[in-house]
């Protein structure tokens, strides 16, 4: 007797993804965030380079509760971006390959992505 072929449901909020694909997934993520922001920043920078009332006019921006919002998101990307390419660079070079290392370092990046975010922006106050 064949076996029936029907289409499968996967219902995506049920699968649970291992701790290094929530990261690779964040990876591109963050990776897909800060090219978008590059138009974002080029504006402001343009703006503060415009003259005083420019420049007075982007700390303004800056000072505003959403553009800290946004702030945090982008320096978040950068950091995880930073910290999860050094990872695969380690792993390019055969290093930290065994399940215990891979899983460690995965959690390592993802929870110093968003302390070294806070710390950035908290420098930037």
């Amino acid at each position: 007797m064949q076996p029936a072929h029907r289409p499968v449901f996967l219902n995506l909020m049920q699968i649970r993804l291992p701790v290094a694909a929530v990261m690779s997934i964040a990876h591109r993520a963050a990776g897909v965030l800060l090219f978008l922001a590059i138009p974002l920043i080029i504006g402001l920078l343009s703006l503060a380079l415009s003259g005083d009332d420019g420049f007075v006019r982007a700390t303004q921006l800056l000072q505003q509760p959403w553009s800290r919002l946004v702030l945090f998101l982008l320096l978040w990307a950068l950091a995880h971006h930073f910290l999860a390419g050094i990872r695969y660079l380690l792993l390019d070079l055969h290093l930290g390959v065994r399940a215990p290392y891979f899983r460690r370092t995965a959690w390592a990046v993802l929870g110093a992505a968003p302390v070294l975010a806070l710390m950035l922006l908290w420098g930037l106050a």
